[in-house]
């Protein structure tokens, strides 16, 4: 069983990393890598979560067969075999144990061909004491695929004895003095990207595995893992493609999850973590540029509508989208730049380090009763904020608008204790009372934005001030909430009971 963590770094940070306290004093082993990477012409193996190589390592090629990986955060764990072979132009499935085998099942050998390689420059160090031992590897080289080619530059903190929190240990110590970054995926997943057998898609909501015979941390273990695997793995795609707008909303999800997380925790007799006021900061630095996506994606499609309503209308200059859009360029630059800074890194180590053991001095209760109580409360907060619903007025409908969304927080993480149909209706009927309540949210945050735009000229000051006005006419358009929504969702069958 393999047990690493994974991180990135900038190739003028190698020097660094070489020259740190906990390594610089150690000898280091030093070889040059070369793997051939095989799976079918349908990528059968890929589609199964399953790695097969062939690596040359001096005179010798090794053999390598890895099952699909479970992770929590940066931290991968995955079953590998590995045996020597005489040829690396093809694998030689006679050697593999008859489990590694039973992966393999229904594909057939034949058709199984070279499809990526790697090769890079691995230098590792021995690290530990007291029977509790690690590998630190620097690998630096490339992943090629065809013509096709991008860098290899990361860290991995492999577990060779002793249990798992030493590799948050060592990998807290490096990250005091090398900006290391979040990286969840391995080289045979970057291959395949880069091969396009896959195209690199946001990950959404991952449901936890929980069940109402579980204890009420196991639960709790579960959905905060959950939500720390949504969150690193939208990472890479929002540092390589942040103009998709959906790897931010899905990282800010998980992020709000984790949150919810921490609230869940505070039911179980728990203390904040250490990294709770870290976790508000960083949804907070996001902020912005999630902000500038809805506002430019949603709303300004429908302003730019309204002020097209009257024939007397002018038509906004076209440097307004332009200028807006360079601030959202902005905005989103700087939420690349949080995630690539040390503090972030750490906010993960510090919540995956957490989750290796489940919270101690747990009341004994019934899991059931305990989520039902949960929720429960939920639901009277957010009762009593929507009374006289239809007259709500806007400070009323922010405080509603949070309740329903702490309400669907706590919602999506216990519904897997439920039954599906029940809890999907109950969850999107919520969901439509939250878009009802946006509006005026949706003016507020707008109204911010558009302060922030630098105002160059009169006549761009002038159509920021219509777009500012075109956003209040559509509020006073929705002044009068749809009571319909809220009598939909309060009179549907609440899935905990």
């Amino acid at each position: 069983m393999e047990i690493e963590l994974k991180l990135a770094l900038q190739p003028r940070h190698t020097a660094r990393l070489r020259r740190h306290p906990v390594l610089h004093k150690i000898k280091p082993e030093q070889r040059l890598l070369y793997s051939i990477y095989f799976d079918t012409p349908k990528f059968d193996l890929m589609r199964r979560g399953i790695a097969l190589r062939v690596r040359r390592v001096g005179d010798q090629w090794i053999q390598t067969l890895k099952a699909e990986a479970h992770s929590v955060g940066a931290l991968s764990s995955r079953p590998e075999w590995e045996v020597p072979v005489t040829d690396g132009n093809r694998p030689d499935f006679s050697v593999l144990p008859h489990d590694a085998l039973d992966l393999l099942d229904g594909i057939k050998h034949k058709y199984i061909a070279p499809v990526f390689i790697t090769e890079f420059e691995r230098t590792t160090w021995q690290v530990g004491n007291n029977g509790t031992q690690a590998e630190v590897a620097l690998d630096t080289g490339k992943i090629y695929a065809g013509a096709a080619y991008r860098d290899i530059c990361e860290v991995e903190i492999e577990l060779k004895s002793g249990v798992p929190v030493f590799l948050f240990d060592v990998a807290t110590r490096l990250l005091e003095q090398v900006p290391l970054q979040v990286e969840p995926r391995s080289k045979a997943e970057r291959g395949y990207i880069l091969s396009g057998a896959v195209n690199p898609a946001p990950i959404r909501a991952i449901h936890p595995v929980i069940h109402g015979n579980q204890t009420p941390g196991e639960v709790w273990r579960a959905i905060m893992q959950a939500a720390l695997v949504q969150l690193v793995s939208n990472v890479p795609g929002f540092l390589e493609n942040a103009q998709h707008i959906e790897y931010l909303h899905q990282l800010r999800i998980a992020l709000r999850r984790l949150q919810t997380g921490v609230k869940l925790a505070k039911s179980l007799g728990q203390a904040l973590p250490d990294w709770d006021q870290p976790l508000g900061g960083a949804i907070y630095a996001l902020n912005s540029a999630r902000d500038w996506d809805v506002f430019l994606n949603d709303t300004w499609p429908d302003i730019f509508g309204v002020l097209g309503e009257s024939a007397a209308d002018e038509p906004i200059e076209d440097a307004v989208p332009v200028l807006m859009n360079d601030v959202a360029a902005q905005a989103r630059q700087r939420a690349q730049a949080l995630l690539r800074q040390p503090a972030f890194t750490q906010l993960v180590l510090d919540i995956g380090r957490s989750l290796l053991t489940p919270p101690v001095g747990v009341p004994d209760r019934n899991t059931m009763a305990w989520a039902g109580m949960i929720l429960d409360k939920r639901w009277h907060i957010l009762r009593q904020r929507c009374h006289g619903f239809a007259g709500l007025n806007a400070a009323q409908r922010h405080r509603a608008r949070i309740a329903a969304k702490k309400m669907r927080y706590a919602a999506e993480a216990l519904a897997p204790l439920y039954s599906n149909k029940r809890s999907h209706r109950f969850i999107t009927a919520l969901a439509a009372l939250q878009n009802e309540l946006g509006c005026a949210n949706d003016v507020r945050v707008g109204t911010q934005l558009l302060r922030a735009v630098p105002k160059k000229t009169i006549l761009l000051g002038y159509d920021l001030g219509r777009i500012h006005g075109a956003l209040e006419y559509k509020a006073v358009r929705h002044i009068g909430l749809s009571d319909a929504i809220w009598r939909r969702l309060a009179r549907s069958r609440l899935f905990w009971r």
